[in-house]
């Protein structure tokens, strides 16, 4: 079944979308593309808050767009020292062109706290062979830069920006268990494009955690690979003291899917039934979503067009 079309976007909830937006822009290159306020009962129905309302910022990379939402009532602040063996946590992948530039550049900023120690690190290629760098944002966000070698630079990427940060590669999501995620997301349409084994000192620094030995598996649907879907696996012990983020927490981070003409409701009713939080519900300007968590709890919105049920 090939359900999911592309990841069209990240919705990330946010303590201040205005301020953090700043950020985006000013830190890491985005471009500010367009603001409106949520108030219609559907917003509230899809994330199970009664009365929920938001103030949504979009932004632009390249080709890809991330949401930054302020949802009223507020949920939880980002926890503390979630590493990247927690099921919670989630980054997506920017890439730039050069990493020095970059790197020099974030922190000239402020509010950003690193992950890595050492800064950014040249992965061997049995890892990918880019160099990466993962830090939070002010709301305590995870995200990465990466830089691929200058001989190795995927089709895709090879083009020029004035910035220097040419778009969103992934979004990866810490997982418990690979063959178990890779089940459900091919029953949205998604399928393996990609994989590695990661470890050595250099994943160490980058993920700053210690012996880190990471399974690294990409997902993609068939026609938009741009951005995919990452799951790591951290082999050995894994940090699972974290609850599930509520819908409206900062650390709830939505991957925004979307489905075929006519698809969302076989989706919702035959592939994925018992992973549906909320809907499908219509919006005012006619688009369906409903909401799902996938097996490690990471939040997923498909979106379906007007005629989909």
């Amino acid at each position: 079944m090939n359900a999911v079309q592309r990841l069209s976007r990240i919705t990330m909830i946010c303590s201040d979308p205005g301020g953090l937006a700043a950020f985006y822009e000013g830190a890491l290159g985005f471009e500010r593309t367009g603001a409106m306020s949520i108030t219609e009962p559907a917003f509230a129905a899809l994330i199970g808050i009664p009365g929920a309302t938001a103030s949504v910022i979009t932004l632009r990379l390249g080709g890809q767009e991330i949401e930054l939402a302020g949802v009223n009532p507020p949920g939880q602040n980002y926890p503390r020292a979630v590493s990247g063996r927690s099921p919670l946590f989630q980054h997506f992948a920017i890439v730039v062109s050069d990493m020095a530039v970059a790197y020099a550049r974030l922190l000239a900023q402020c509010g950003c706290t690193a992950i890595s120690t050492d800064g950014p690190q040249l992965l061997p290629a049995t890892s990918g062979g880019v160099t990466a760098y993962k830090f939070r944002d002010p709301d305590g966000h995870p995200l990465e830069l990466i830089a691929f070698p200058p001989d190795a630079v995927p089709v895709r990427w090879q083009r020029s920006s004035a910035t220097g940060y040419l778009g969103i590669d992934h979004s990866a999501i810490s997982i418990a268990d690979t063959e178990r995620s890779i089940s459900f997301y091919e029953r949205l349409g998604l399928r393996r494009v990609g994989g590695s084994l990661n470890s050595g000192p250099e994943q160490d620094k980058l993920d700053h955690v210690v012996g880190a030995l990471v399974e690294v598996t990409a997902l993609a649907p068939p026609r938009y690979s741009t951005p995919h879907v990452e799951l790591l696996c951290y082999r050995g012990v894994v940090d699972r003291k974290s609850a599930f983020a509520g819908t409206n927490d900062i650390a709830a981070t939505w991957l925004v899917l979307t489905v075929g003409n006519d698809q969302i409701l076989e989706v919702l009713r035959t592939e994925c039934r018992e992973a549906v939080l909320s809907g499908p519900v219509q919006f005012n300007h006619g688009v369906w979503r409903a909401m799902l968590r996938d097996p490690d709890g990471h939040l997923l919105c498909l979106e379906g067009p007007r005629e989909a049920v």
